[in-house]
C-alpha cells in the first residue's frame, strides 16, 4: 500500500502515509485474503487486490470526511482537517486511480467487474444517503439500500476477488460474494448502534454525529416505528431544525441531539439493531458453512463472530 502512494508529488505519499498509519481493522484486505485462501489460493496476486480494496476504501473516506466536514478520523485528524478539503478529494482521485491501475495490471476481467460495480454502488449509496438527509419518512428498505452501496458492495466485491483467485464454482463464488454482502450489512449495523451507544475511543470520533449530521440510521428507524405520535413529532421537528442549522454551516446543539438519543435508548433502538446484525451475521456464516472446513474457514466464522461483538 505505501509503495503505491509513490508519487512526483511529495505530498501524496505524506497523506498517504497518515490515512494508512492511523490504523483501523483492515476488514476489506483481510477479506479478500481469507475469501482466497477458503477457495484453494496461495499465490501473491491477493496482496496486490487486497491493496486496491484497501485503496478503494481509504479513497472513499477522504472523500467522505469532505462531504461531512469531519474533524476526526480513527481519532486522529481527518485528512480534510490537516492537510484541506482540496487535497483530500485530490488524494482521494489519486486512490480511486492506483484501485484501478492495480486491478488493471492483474488482468482478471471478472475482478475488474466485480469493484467496478462496488465503486458504483459506493457512489449510489452516498448520493442516496445524502439525498435523504434529515427525513422522518426514510424507510428501513431504503437505509438498508444505502448501507448495501456504502459498505456491503465492498465487502462482497473483496470476497468475491477471493473467490475468483481460487477458481471455484459458479455457486461457490455466489455464496462467498454473499457472506462478503451479508457481512457488510452487519458492520454498518454496529458502526451505527456505536454510534449512539459507544465512546470516542470506540469510534475513533465523537458520538452522536448521525443524527447531528442528518443520517437516519436503523437505531432511530426503529424507534420512529415504536414511539409515539408526539415523540415521532417532537423528532421530526428537531431533525428540521437539524437540516436549518447544517444549512447555515453550525452543529445542533448538544442537548438537541441529545434528546434524539434519549429517545432512542427509550425504545431499544440500539437492542434491536444489534439483534439484526446478530441475524444477518448468522446469515453470513451460513453462506460458508458447506465449504471444507481448514484455517480459514474457522477465521471467517469468528470474523462474522468479531463484527458483531464490536458493541461489547
Amino acid at each position: 500500500m505505501r509503495a503505491g502512494m509513490r508519487s512526483v508529488a511529495p505530498v501524496i505519499p505524506t497523506i498517504g502515509e497518515h490515512t494508512f498509519g492511523s490504523g483501523g481493522k483492515r476488514v476489506r484486505p483481510v477479506m479478500v485474503l481469507l475469501a482466497a485462501r477458503l477457495c484453494g489460493y496461495r499465490g501473491p496476486r491477493a496482496i496486490q487486490i487486497a491493496a486496491a480494496a484497501e485503496y478503494l476504501h481509504s479513497a472513499s473516506l477522504l472523500h467522505d470526511d469532505v462531504v461531512d466536514g469531519a474533524e476526526t478520523r480513527r481519532g486522529r485528524p481527518s485528512v480534510n482537517a490537516r492537510f484541506g478539503s482540496k487535497l483530500a478529494i485530490l488524494v482521494g482521485d489519486f486512490l480511486y486511480a492506483r484501485t484501478c491501475q492495480t486491478l488493471v495490471e492483474d488482468g482478471d476481467p471478472d475482478i475488474l467487474a466485480a469493484f467496478a460495480d462496488s465503486i458504483r454502488a459506493m457512489a449510489e449509496g452516498e448520493v442516496l444517503q445524502l439525498t435523504r438527509s434529515f427525513d422522518p419518512e426514510l424507510s428501513e428498505s431504503t437505509y438498508l439500500e444505502v448501507i448495501g452501496g456504502k459498505t456491503s458492495s465492498l465487502l462482497a466485491a473483496a470476497a468475491e476477488a477471493g473467490a475468483i483467485l481460487g477458481g471455484v464454482t459458479r455457486s461457490e463464488r455466489r455464496a462467498v460474494r454473499e457472506y462478503g454482502w451479508q457481512l457488510g450489512l452487519v458492520f454498518q449495523l454496529v458502526d451505527d448502534a456505536l454510534d449512539y451507544a459507544g465512546s470516542a475511543q470506540d469510534l475513533g470520533k465523537a458520538p452522536l454525529t448521525d443524527a447531528s449530521e442528518g443520517k437516519l440510521t436503523l437505531p432511530l428507524i426503529a424507534t420512529l416505528k415504536r414511539c409515539s405520535t408526539g415523540e415521532r413529532d417532537a423528532i421530526s421537528s428537531l431533525l428540521k431544525d437539524f437540516a436549518l442549522q447544517s444549512a447555515a454551516g453550525r452543529t445542533p446543539e448538544r442537548e438537541s441531539v441529545l434528546r434524539v438519543a434519549e429517545c432512542v435508548a427509550r425504545h431499544h433502538g440500539v437492542e434491536s439493531t444489534l439483534s439484526r446484525a446478530q441475524q444477518l451475521a448468522a446469515l453470513a456464516r451460513a453462506q460458508i458453512e458447506p465449504f471444507v472446513d481448514c484455517e480459514a474457514k474457522q477465521a471467517m466464522l469468528a470474523f462474522a463472530d468479531f463484527l458483531v461483538s464490536r458493541h461489547s
